[in-house]
């Protein structure tokens, strides 16, 4: 989990996905690692009993209860992006030697986006991981993004869910000790056979609570080596934290720092701090873009779409004060109130704010790319029957999925009669996305 605040909610949605039972889950699993999952451990810390091929079984069955749920998104756009962060973390552990080729081969290393406002990402067994559209629309930076992303992968390749499962294992015996204890002091003395129930209970609780608050500070120094190896910005790590320290103004709970399942985070700045001082070169903070701006702007979006939250991002858009605002604002705003204008079916006001949008990010080759998709994506939703098949994207060939799925989309929408030319544009997009899943077999 990213943070203290938002871990147990996200745990809790997270569980209630697996519809299945996810403790149900775990014993039958454990059992089918069988005496060779000895010989599986991890890069770092202590040993796991339960092996990678039952950890994906375990993931796949989660996955699939969340790809089920209404709040699971599968937007290309914000897809793409996450993805072009992700796959440099990627080979950067296996650079490192963090992500083992068996950890390669049998885990998934598949994102999840889920819609939910809170600033958090999870990982799940088997190489799933699930990132809420606030924790994007919050960001500053890619690095920031990449910081979260990076933490969550070396909970993963650390083989932290398997080591927990292994943790409570073994501390089922000293559970049940200390039942049958409280049993027999019970028949003497009913308040003291209650305290050493209770005690025993504690003693697992805290003992579980400092395995965690350990397994977090090693997400987090394995993670800064795979983001920095990436080549994101270090400071990236110390501003995301900052960003939850905010947070936790608001919603810590105020738990002592031994009560917690993660570390305290002004801790955890300290230490991404001395860790940034280490490096060879000095920190540097990467400014944010035009195309990170839109990003985050579609999140906010997406993540709360109610009618009065769209119409409040499109008077934003119209007040007089925009245009003596930063660029980056602007192309926030300008973005999300024309897909705001576009959801509410106002397609002649999108295309006034798409106007202004194109014109702001005219010389930014990905924001403006951005700005053609969600072109594309307008007259597809408005049914624009004059659109030309290919949609104006500014591509020679359609090489990525928000492209790939637009082309067919529109190919549809604009081909259906029986002219060469529809017919001609529905055997291209089916070629293209054909090459696309051979590829990208798992995207079938």
């Amino acid at each position: 989990m990213l943070n203290s605040f938002s871990a147990g909610q996200a745990l809790r949605t997270a569980i209630s996905w697996a519809a299945l039972g996810l403790a149900a889950a775990l014993l039958p699993l454990a059992a089918q690692s069988g005496p060779s999952a000895s010989a599986q451990m991890p890069t770092l810390g202590d040993a796991s009993d339960l092996g990678s091929a039952a950890e994906r079984r375990l993931g796949n069955r989660i996955a699939r209860e969340i790809y089920r749920d209404p709040d699971y998104v599968d937007d290309a756009v914000l897809m793409d992006y996450v993805q072009g962060i992700w796959q440099p973390l990627l080979a950067a552990a296996r650079a490192r030697g963090d992500l083992s080729p068996e950890l390669a081969e049998n885990f998934a290393w598949e994102i999840l986006l889920v819609r939910d406002h809170t600033v958090n990402a999870f990982a799940l067994p088997g190489g799933y991981l699930g990132v809420h559209l606030g924790l994007i629309a919050v960001v500053g930076n890619r690095d920031e993004l990449a910081s979260v992303l990076a933490h969550e992968l070396s909970h993963v390749t650390q083989r932290h869910i398997s080591r927990l499962i292994s943790k409570q294992g073994q501390q089922t015996p000293w559970m049940v000790g200390a039942m049958i204890l409280g049993a027999l002091a019970a028949s003497r003395n009913a308040d003291a056979g209650n305290a050493l129930m209770v005690g025993g209970q504690a003693v697992a609780a805290q003992t579980q609570l400092n395995f965690s608050r350990d397994m977090e500070r090693e997400a987090d120094r394995v993670g800064f080596g795979v983001m920095t190896q990436a080549g994101f910005e270090a400071q990236g790590f110390v501003t995301m934290f900052d960003k939850l320290q905010q947070a936790a103004r608001l919603n810590d709970n105020g738990a002592y720092p031994y009560l917690r399942s993660h570390p305290l985070t002004t801790e955890r700045i300290a230490d991404m701090q001395a860790r940034q001082a280490l490096l060879a070169v000095g920190a540097a903070h990467a400014p944010a873009t035009l195309e990170h701006a839109m990003v985050a702007a579609r999140a906010r979006v997406l993540v709360n779409p109610g009618v009065d939250t769209l119409r409040s991002l499109m008077q934003e858009a119209d007040a007089v004060a925009l245009a003596t605002s930063a660029p980056l604002r602007q192309a926030g705003v300008l973005y999300g109130a024309a897909l705001a204008a576009s959801q509410l079916r106002d397609f002649a006001l999108a295309k006034t704010y798409l106007e202004r949008l194109t014109l702001l990010a005219r010389d930014d080759v990905s924001a403006l790319r951005l700005a053609r998709l969600l072109a594309a994506e307008v007259a597809l939703a408005a049914g624009a029957p004059a659109l030309p098949s290919a949609p104006p994207l500014g591509f020679a060939a359609a090489v990525r999925r928000p492209e790939l799925l637009l082309r067919a989309q529109l190919a549809l929408q604009t081909g259906q009669g029986a002219s060469s030319d529809g017919a001609a544009a529905r055997t291209a997009a089916a070629q293209d996305l054909q090459t696309w899943v051979v590829v990208h077999p798992h995207d079938a």
